[in-house]
């Protein structure tokens, strides 16, 4: 795999003003090049590793700002390089100033996520903990930042470099009898191989049942309030919100629009999709309104199914939220019972937007479908990223078809070829097995300071 030993420079804090600004650098020339801009009491190229150092970033003899050096020599920096972390003040003109400076001096512009690449690419961290440093960026919740934290100190790694590394074991003794063939010398019994590999398949579909909730805690829930027009959807929004975020009136049809907004409940991200009234009508606009109200319901992970307690439950629309999405969790809700109410067996909950009564038992019923999909503890692995899930996916189905060629008795060559593949897509989620293009469309997603 091709390494550019360049030095690269990047901001690792967003544009804008602020209190400070992080200016990154890293590769064989940092120091060199940061001595040539930097005036301080030390050069930083004699200066020890992990130490900081206060000066001043110069420029053709003029002051630009008053900064603090931050040094890390190689192999034991983020990168596994040579690397200095330059703070100074947070002016976006500073900032693009130093890093012209030092581009000046021989360093060039990071690519996304490069500085990350790098540390891959240098063994400090393998592939599955490289994207979760993303995740961990992106986490917007206590639950996010715990599931990226997992990934990030390598519970996943672990257990899938377990897992590939049996497989190599039964590999090495079916291809040791390969070289045997002639001397029908049999190392290790078909039949016990094919229980071995079963065990395996076993603990990788254990890693795929996580998936549903790592995405939940990766990516939060989908809450789609559906319901026919004027039943209160938007405000039951607005109650959990505590705002007016959307429109209210008694006019049927006041909702045209999909609504999203998100709450914290507990530490899970809930995404709130408040959607127009499902019914049919003649108004162009409307009519898309509800189109895209349906296209919410099928993509939804929980349906809050609201009715209106003085008219009763709408079976009718019910049926039709059950047919666009079969697998949703739906909680059915009837809403005004603050108003004389219609009795009825089929509310899983009773509540009124607008006094409040019955909501506190909604944001718990919210919770519990989270709550349900909850299969291990903080220290098991978890999958929560989709090209992980299907690497998995690829690799039992190669196991699969291993046991089959077994079955079948075939030589311990097919059976081999299967294994080896299967091996290699286990290798692929942690980087053991991958390209350039997995490389690059890995890295490109993340920001260019990291």
């Amino acid at each position: 795999m091709f390494y550019n030993e360049d030095t690269i420079t990047a901001s690792a804090t967003n544009p804008g003003t602020g209190a400070i600004s992080v200016v990154r650098i890293s590769g064989k020339e940092s120091f060199g090049i940061v001595d040539k801009i930097f005036d301080g009491k030390l050069k930083i190229s004699n200066a020890l590793s992990h130490t900081i150092h206060y000066g001043k970033i110069i420029d053709s003899g003029n002051v630009i700002d008053d900064v603090l050096v931050a040094l890390f020599r190689s192999p034991n920096s983020y990168t596994g390089e040579d690397s200095c972390e330059i703070s100074s003040h947070g002016s976006a003109y500073i900032v693009k100033k130093i890093i012209e400076l030092l581009v000046d001096q021989g360093a060039r512009l990071a690519e996304p996520g490069e500085f990350t690449k790098r540390a891959f690419l240098n063994g400090k961290i393998d592939l599955a903990q490289a994207e979760a440093v993303a995740d961990v960026i992106s986490s917007s919740t206590e639950a996010s930042l715990k599931g990226a934290r997992n990934q990030l100190d390598g519970v996943l790694s672990a257990k899938v470099g377990e897992l590939r590394k049996g497989l190599i074991s039964v590999l090495s003794l079916l291809e040791l009898e390969l070289d045997f063939v002639e001397e029908e010398i049999e190392f290790v019994p078909l039949k016990e191989v094919k229980k071995k590999i079963n065990q395996f398949v076993r603990e990788i579909e254990k890693l795929m049942n996580t998936f549903h909730y790592g995405k939940v805690i990766r990516d939060g829930v989908n809450v789609v309030i559906a319901g026919k027009p004027n039943v209160g959807k938007s405000s039951i929004l607005n109650f959990l919100l505590k705002e007016s975020r959307a429109i209210v009136s008694k006019t049927p049809g006041t909702t045209r629009d999909v609504i999203r907004e998100d709450i914290d409940i507990d530490g899970y991200l809930f995404r709130l999709f408040d959607t127009a009234g499902i019914r049919f009508t003649s108004d162009d606009v409307e009519r898309e309104g509800v189109e895209r109200s349906r296209d919410k319901v099928k993509n939804a992970d929980v349906i809050l199914f609201i009715n209106d307690s003085t008219y009763g439950y709408d079976n009718e629309v019910y049926e039709e939220i059950k047919k666009l999405n079969t697998s949703a969790n739906i909680i059915t809700i009837f809403n005004k019972c603050d108003l004389k109410s219609i009795n009825s067996m089929k509310s899983e909950i009773n509540v009124s937007a607008k006094t409040g009564e019955g909501m506190e038992r909604l944001l718990e019923l919210m919770k519990a479908r989270v709550d349900d999909e909850k299969i291990y503890t903080e220290k098991s692995a978890v999958v929560t990223n989709i090209r992980h899930y299907d690497a998995l996916k690829k690799a039992k189905e190669k196991l699969h078809n291993a046991i089959i060629a077994i079955d079948e008795k075939l030589s311990g060559e097919f059976v081999s070829v299967d294994l080896r593949q299967g091996t290699d897509y286990l290798g692929e989620i942690i980087g053991e097995v991958t390209s350039d293009d997995i490389l690059n469309n890995i890295f490109s997603k993340f920001c260019i300071g990291k």
